[in-house]
């Protein structure tokens, strides 16, 4: 069965309220998804991670001429062949992020043709319900002191929903994390706890910074410092204890070797939206294994990028294994998302912090046609 046509459908929400992290204030959510039809109608469904307008461009003007008449299920041949076509000069950026969006709905779209859910067509999983830590705990647009205690009571309400670990937004300025990281350790002493600066430190802040979360036993210290400064988290990793995780601005496996041969990353997570797609991811996943680095991808965006990211993280090897393995914690993006509630009809459960696998064909989710905007093909 051959691919007929290809859809994009621009979303945006805006948000009741702005939040914020290191580098900027979100007054909206914006998404691009994309839609892959095949002769018969049966159509996958994926996501783009990045500003929608130039990737959007990228997918009709160059990928759409070559995507329109293949074979639906060549998605090896179709990967290398985008791949090809531009590597010159698009090695990274909007072309790589559509090629992404793309392979998704490849996946989905083999999923139903043969219908089998996702993870079985990556190996299969050894549980179906998957522990997820809770993102969220974003700045606000208020004093620091009600900041924090804005912090305190969405992670109090993450804790009581199930999730036993939690990722703090960090990167505000140096005295004030320090003092937010201090407070939630001792407001919740039992939960499993990350940080996340959005490369938000140079490398002296983040030796202090990470010194404490060593003190403290936060599960990772996520972009500490600028994703291109690989020397430095060489050099970060030689000071402190906790992990380091890394990875969700870099793509293709050629990026990721870069990172994984720095020595820097004790994580990595790249996001299938943004790295060249589940198909490149698997390759990265690969490449990390036999390095000895774990992988767990990033996951910020509608119910299709997380539950690309959920088979994913099912089906990820040991690394390297034991009988009774420590859990790794799958990205769980609880901050305000309207497209999550108004444009599916079947999402991902989350069921007491744990994501359960859909048994539905692909990536087992299924959208309101009705309410998605016009296509912008």
């Amino acid at each position: 069965m051959k691919i007929k046509a290809v859809n994009t459908f621009h979303i945006k929400f805006p948000l009741k309220e702005p939040f914020g992290f290191s580098q900027f204030y979100y007054a909206k959510r914006e998404n691009l998804l994309v839609e892959v039809v095949a002769e018969d109608g049966t159509s996958g469904w994926g996501e783009c991670y990045g500003p929608a307008a130039p990737v959007r461009e990228a997918i009709h003007s160059l990928l759409e001429p070559i995507l329109v008449g293949k074979q639906c299920l060549d998605l090896e041949l179709i990967w290398h062949q985008i791949w090809r076509r531009y590597m010159d000069y698009a090695r990274y950026g909007s072309i790589i992020a559509a090629l992404s969006g793309v392979d998704i709905a490849l996946w989905d779209l083999k999923g139903k043709i043969l219908d089998q859910p996702l993870y079985k067509l990556l190996g299969g999983s050894p549980t179906t319900e998957i522990p997820c830590y809770a993102t969220g705990h974003y700045f606000r647009q208020v004093d620091e002191d009600k900041a924090i205690d804005i912090i305190l009571q969405e992670a109090a309400q993450n804790l009581e929903n199930g999730f036993a670990a939690l990722k703090l937004k960090t990167g505000k300025n140096l005295e004030w994390d320090l003092r937010l990281i201090k407070t939630v350790r001792e407001k919740f002493p039992r939960a499993k706890l990350m940080a996340d600066s959005n490369h938000a430190y140079n490398l002296a802040q983040a030796v202090k910074i990470g010194r404490l979360l060593d003190e403290l036993d936060f599960l990772f210290f996520e972009e500490p410092l600028a994703p291109h400064a690989l020397e430095q988290f060489a050099l970060l990793r030689a000071k402190l204890d906790v992990p380091l995780a890394t990875g969700e601005c870099e793509q293709t496996r050629f990026g990721f070797r870069r990172l994984l041969e720095s020595g820097g990353a004790d994580i990595i997570q790249p996001d299938l939206a943004h790295c060249g797609g589940i198909s490149e991811g698997l390759k990265i996943r690969a490449m990390a294994n036999a390095m000895g680095v774990d992988v767990t991808p990033h996951a910020w965006g509608t119910w299709i990028g997380f539950a690309a990211a959920l088979h994913f993280h099912a089906t990820c090897p040991p690394n390297p294994g034991k009988f009774e393995p420590e859990p790794l914690y799958l990205e769980c993006d609880n901050s305000e998302n309207p497209a999550k509630e108004k444009l599916f009809s079947i999402g991902i459960e989350i069921n007491h912090g744990k994501a359960v696998l859909p048994d539905g064909p692909g990536l087992g989710i299924e959208i309101y046609r009705n309410a998605l905007p016009k296509s912008t093909r």
